[in-house]
């Protein structure tokens, strides 16, 4: 009698495993991870990136994943530091940013990879109001800086700085989201403003700031990072959001004055504004490299002087980990 019991309970647990086995197996194969592709892309738009504007609106990469049945989720990225938060936490596959912002959170651990250059933006430069005192950068000693922490124009601020030869200390740097920077300055919160587009080229057209300073090549490029997880699993599927960019990146370049228009209508800006900003936009190379290594290493130096980056990371090595062309490079010929 004990040992039909016995055998009866031993069928009933090995009855309940399988149905837990079973319940985990359909589990795992609904969000892709047993399978040869995702179930779902989630990828960021970003009024600082016109091409991924692009391509939402077109639905490029919805028409190319429809015959595989993936889904695609689109979430805005308010800055860089919003874009490598969403990536940290696994909710967005695809994320836009500037490069030394990658560079900065690959630093601290961040498992990505630049996998596509979506623009080179003069995206950010020092700004002061009309009629500011305020001429050059050395003027900015003792004044209060709005900045975002860990974006470009934050790091365009340190390399400005440094480039003067004043430290971080010198200044009082005020951490406010884009919008809110823009806003501080025009209220007189702040003396100067570390600007990013398109709240940049709005100020200048609406308000009449002036520039404190600009410099091109201190822009770091505009790069769409990948977690490195996605890149493992899915290589083919990377390919095909970076051929999905290209189709969006090209009609962009053929047709400049409707991709303002476009960004106008997303970002509720005046037409002015947003052909200004797509003006300070280079979408001719796509393809990273060593150009985009170097310029992060040169950053990079920056922010291991300034403290942001640690002492013991080895600057160089970081940036090529980060620049992956391989993908790109066989996407576009």
């Amino acid at each position: 009698m004990k040992n039909l019991k016995l055998k009866h309970l031993l069928t009933l647990i090995l009855s309940i495993t399988i149905l837990i086995l079973g319940a985990c197996s359909s589990s795992s194969s609904s969000d892709g991870s047993n399978e040869d592709k995702p179930k779902k892309i989630r990828l960021d738009y970003a009024f600082y990136s016109p091409t991924s504007l692009v391509l939402k609106d077109q639905g490029l990469l919805e028409e190319a994943l429809k015959e595989d049945g993936v889904e695609v989720e689109w979430v805005q990225s308010l800055g860089s530091n919003k874009a490598l938060e969403f990536l940290n936490s696994n909710s967005i596959d695809f994320g836009s940013t500037a490069g030394a912002a990658a560079l900065i959170a690959k630093s601290k651990g961040a498992p990505i990879e630049s996998a596509y250059i979506y623009s080179k933006p003069e995206w950010t430069a020092l700004v002061s109001k009309g009629g500011s005192s305020l001429k050059s950068v050395v003027d900015l000693k003792g004044k209060k800086v709005a900045a975002t922490l860990g974006t470009d124009p934050y790091i365009f601020l340190l390399r400005a700085l440094d480039e003067a030869g004043l430290k971080t200390t010198d200044v009082e740097i005020v951490n406010l989201q884009h919008g809110d920077g823009a806003n501080a300055l025009i209220a007189g919160q702040v003396d100067a403003w570390a600007g990013l587009d398109p709240h940049m080229a709005k100020l200048e057209v609406t308000e009449g700031t002036s520039y404190i300073y600009r410099n091109p090549d201190f822009n770091t490029y505009g790069t769409l990072n990948v977690r490195s997880e996605f890149a493992e699993k899915y290589p083919e599927y990377v390919e095909k959001v970076i051929a999905a960019y290209e189709k969006a990146r090209t009609w962009t370049v053929e047709n400049p004055d409707k991709a303002a228009e476009l960004l106008a209508k997303e970002a509720q800006l005046d037409l002015e504004v947003a052909t200004l900003q797509i003006s300070r936009n280079d979408f001719s190379n796509p393809i990273p490299g060593q150009t985009q290594v170097d310029a992060l290493i040169s950053a990079g130096k920056v922010l291991q002087e300034g403290g942001v980056v640690e002492g013991n990371v080895d600057i160089e090595k970081l940036a090529k980990d980060l620049i992956q062309s391989s993908i790109a490079e066989k996407v576009i010929k």
